[in-house]
């Protein structure tokens, strides 16, 4: 599953401001699809480290007329928010997915949007707010603790009343982790596979990467310059077990997984693999997934 960014925002720390106009929103929406995204993620709130927050009605003016456009041409969508206000109003205008990078905590209401409407919820780690994320970047075991907390979000989830089958996990890559935290992430990703739930990963030109590209002079390779490594990783998530990844530049990464299809979707061996029982206590099978 690939999901292609949609940001209609001034500030998201890769094409803040690029697609701020309706009709430039629709047309990249529009050629996201046609490179191979199946889900079209438009987003109207930067989330970038650092970020300051806007109101709900500045998010919503963003995202609507974009969803409304994208929904009617038949394309399907997925909206960017942690607020269920906003979730609320796209879903009646045609969303298909709500992805909340707050995993329901921003938001107590959001469990009964998603609920109401029966949609998919991707639930991404999380543990503050962008202008607070560097603080709180502490962990005795990164892999053990997203594993534990994402478990949480689950729970409360299903305890609210949103069906198991309509949950999807994040690692939340960048959010409240530094970029050994990533690699981490990304080296032990199938312990949280095996939460049982389908896994979204989005590495797309992030400033880890961006940092290991870097020159000899130290400087971190370009935003725009990061998408060979993102097809890397998005690659080997993928061949880890990840359900989709969510991408800037979908035709490299939508050509490198029609690649790794055609020779059978090798998986990576996972030596040392921590058992079989996720951490609520569901039994994880291979059809679960």
């Amino acid at each position: 599953m690939v999901m292609g960014v949609l940001n209609v925002t001034p500030d998201s720390f890769s094409d803040g401001g690029r697609y701020a106009d309706l009709d430039a929103a629709v047309a990249h929406g529009v050629r996201l699809r046609a490179a191979g995204a199946d889900l079209v993620d438009v987003g109207g709130e930067s989330t970038r480290p650092g970020a300051d927050r806007v109101d709900a009605d500045t998010e919503i003016a963003r995202v609507l007329p974009v969803i409304r456009e994208l929904s009617a041409a038949g394309i399907p969508v997925s909206i960017d928010t942690s607020r269920a206000r906003v979730a609320e109003a796209v879903l009646a205008a045609g969303a298909d997915v709500v992805n909340d990078v707050s995993g329901g905590l921003a938001d107590p209401d959001m469990a009964r949007v998603v609920r109401d409407a029966g949609c998919p919820w991707v639930l991404m780690h999380w543990r503050g707010h962008s202008r607070e994320m560097r603080d709180l970047a502490r962990y005795a075991d990164v892999v053990a603790d997203v594993r534990a907390e994402l478990g949480r979000r689950v729970d409360e989830a299903l305890a609210a009343g949103v069906a198991a089958d309509r949950i999807i996990v994040d690692p939340g890559l960048g959010f409240a982790k530094t970029a050994a935290h990533n690699w981490e992430l990304s080296a032990r990703l199938p312990e949280l596979v095996d939460l049982g739930f389908p896994l979204l990963f989005g590495s797309s030109r992030k400033s880890y990467l961006g940092r290991l590209l870097a020159d000899a002079d130290g400087n971190p390779r370009p935003t725009a310059q990061r998408e060979a490594a993102t097809v890397a990783t998005s690659v080997l998530a993928v061949a880890a077990g990840a359900w989709g990844v969510r991408v800037h530049d979908v035709r490299g990464t939508a050509d490198a997984l029609a690649v790794w299809r055609a020779t059978g979707g090798p998986r990576l061996a996972r030596p040392g693999a921590q058992g079989d029982r996720s951490a609520t206590g569901r039994h994880t099978t291979e059809g679960e997934r």
